[in-house]
């Protein structure tokens, strides 16, 4: 068998990285629900290629916390009990206050100038309704935050956990309708860090995680009362 040249790695790498984007869109929109087994043969069929890329982008989703793989039953979206979800973003409002008042403590003004930046680019999505743009920079804005608190432990156990909530954290602003709302949130976030207020922070960066569960759940009982309907 010959090897494979450079020119054919690259065409599949790029397909499937649009591959991946198209189910990731798929999964955030509900079309595969929580859950749901992903049918490779029928994405295959739908996007007109093979189930190799399929599966590299998958791959790459398992990665983001998306899908999860199970020996011998192939992949599925990702779920999580109500319950469980809730119980996680407890937990994060918790880890995310701290690390903003740590931030706040510690804050100089190259910190602040790169969240301004970030606030910038989201604001600049947010207007353009623009989820592909949009998510990047807040995973982004979130990380810089863990990183600038000065805290590893801190960030390593927050990271943990919120890998589990990628795809809710994602349905919270595609079908919650949360981008604008969720940036006054991180404007409010950052102010409090320009004013070195540890106590103001911590109170924006938990309401911030408050206010993001409850978006979520409430995307998650209009789908409840829309199954029963």
């Amino acid at each position: 068998m010959n090897a494979p040249q450079p020119i054919d790695i690259l065409r599949t790498r790029s397909l499937s990285s649009v591959l991946e984007g198209e189910i990731e869109r798929l999964i955030l929109a509900g079309e595969i629900a929580p859950g749901r087994k992903i049918n490779e043969n029928q994405l295959a069929v739908r996007f007109g290629t093979s189930r190799g890329p399929i599966r590299e982008a998958l791959r790459t989703l398992e990665g983001a916390g998306l899908v999860e793989t199970i020996p011998n039953r192939g992949a599925f979206v990702r779920s999580m009990s109500v319950d469980e979800v809730r119980e996680i973003y407890e937990v994060r409002a918790a880890l995310f206050a701290l690390a903003g008042r740590l931030v706040a403590e510690r804050a100089v003004p190259e910190t602040v100038g790169v969240l301004d930046g970030y606030i910038q680019r989201m604001e600049q999505a947010a207007q353009a309704h623009d989820f592909e743009s949009y998510y990047p920079l807040n995973l982004a804005f979130h990380a810089f935050i863990l990183d600038a608190c000065g805290n590893a432990t801190l960030a390593r156990q927050y990271r943990t956990f919120v890998q589990r909530l990628t795809l809710f954290r994602a349905r919270s602003l595609v079908q919650g309708g949360g981008l604008n709302v969720s940036n006054r949130e991180h404007r409010e976030m950052v102010e409090a860090i320009r004013a070195r207020d540890p106590e103001w922070a911590h109170q924006a960066h938990w309401r911030h995680v408050a206010n993001s569960r409850n978006r979520l759940l409430a995307v998650v009982r209009e789908e409840q009362r829309s199954s029963s309907a």
